[in-house]
């Protein structure tokens, strides 16, 4: 296992950084007044076409690793705007991936290629309204007639929903999963207008509602691998928080070593305080364990797929965890500034809950680790 990244990774970490550098001066990503510039999103997306950010874990890039290289690359882009972090891994390892890894090659070029160059925004639709939990069922379903589908059901908490271009939605066709692919102007598909969210501000997350929406049969994929669809989006969705962990942590720790350099408390730098010192060195020592068992799991996920699942969950509590610990931290070393809306620390404080509760939530990440290891799951 080799973490050190080569200087082609390190300059596509850049390259992801600057994306959202170059952005108009008013223009603010993580603001709620973003949440349904669409304009803005697909600036975003159009710029990170122009590296190989979009296409990291969805087909192969020469020179770069896979998904350990995706892992540092997310951690650049949440780093810099959590909330346009959400936002494009919705629409590329989720949406994107689910075409890449299960589409023919017409749905590819419908919906893949458009999504790699930045030009669409997808969704993806999991979570029913009715449960809050990892094993629930699915209630959304397809029913044929003819050459088109029909589907009834309703979807909660879908990142950008009101903003896509598409909506993949999970459901059951004839006793199968199936994803319908439907486009956001279809008739019977309802949008609800955007939740109002502690942290992610800028991402457009909302309730869906599908009552009898027809689709034609070829925008719908059934995976036919056996895999467990619902379990399979959760680990892609975790994979996903990982990163917003990681990024959110070194935003929120750089701010506050910065602001600890050049700022004086009882007439000395508050970085020579020793108690600062050493809540600074704890927030490193998170970070960077976080970081090592991320880029574990996504070295794994290239080498052994098989054994990433268990290390995912394990990822998901430390690196999530770890995050709300390091953002906590930032704010005491900041003191008062720390609670001004507008600065990294703060927002990435009010994003780190959310990455412990969606996906595998923490405490079923927790029981899922123990059953793996006590023999109750193959």
């Amino acid at each position: 296992m080799n973490y050190d990244f080569t200087p082609l990774e390190t300059a596509l970490f850049a390259d992801v950084a600057t994306a959202l550098k170059n952005l108009p001066a008013d223009a603010d990503p993580d603001s709620r007044q973003a949440i349904l510039d669409k304009d803005l999103l697909c600036r975003i997306t159009g710029s990170l076409a122009q590296t190989s950010y979009l296409r990291l874990g969805l087909e192969p890039v020469a020179d770069l690793n896979g998904h350990l290289s995706l892992m540092g690359a997310m951690e650049a882009l949440a780093c810099r705007s959590p909330s346009a972090y959400l936002a494009v891994e919705a629409s590329t390892r989720l949406f994107g991936r689910a075409v890449a890894d299960w589409g023919d090659a017409a749905q590819k070029a419908r919906w893949l290629k458009p999504v790699l160059a930045g030009d669409l925004i997808g969704a993806l639709a999991l979570s029913e309204t009715f449960t809050h939990g990892e094993n629930q069922s699915l209630a959304t379903f397809g029913e044929k007639h003819g050459r088109q589908v029909t589907v009834t059901g309703a979807k909660q908490y879908v990142i950008n929903a009101p903003v896509a271009d598409w909506i993949a939605v999970a459901g059951m066709l004839e006793d199968r999963f199936a994803l319908f692919f439907i486009q956001s102007t279809s008739p019977g598909l309802f949008i609800d207008a955007p939740l109002e969210t502690m942290g992610y501000e800028g991402t457009a997350i909302s309730h869906i509602r599908l009552d009898g929406c027809r689709i034609d049969a070829d925008q719908v994929i059934c995976p036919d691998n056996g895999q467990n669809l619902p379990e399979v989006l959760k680990m892609w969705e975790n994979q996903i928080l990982l990163g917003a962990g990681l990024g959110i942590s070194s935003a929120a720790f750089e701010t506050a070593r910065d602001f600890a350099k050049t700022h004086k408390s009882d007439g000395k730098p508050v970085i020579a305080h020793q108690e600062m010192g050493f809540k600074l060195a704890e927030m490193l020592t998170l970070l960077q364990t976080a970081q090592l068992l991320a880029y574990r799991t996504a070295w794994t996920l290239e080498t052994n797929p098989k054994e990433a699942e268990e290390l995912m969950w394990c990822a998901k509590v430390f690196c999530t965890e770890s995050a709300e610990q390091i953002c906590s931290q930032a704010l005491q070393v900041m003191g008062a500034a720390g609670c001004v809306e507008g600065n990294r620390a703060q927002t990435a404080y009010r994003c780190a809950k959310y990455n412990q509760v969606t996906g595998t939530s923490t405490e079923i990440a927790r029981m899922k680790i123990g059953d793996a290891e006590l023999g109750y799951r193959e």
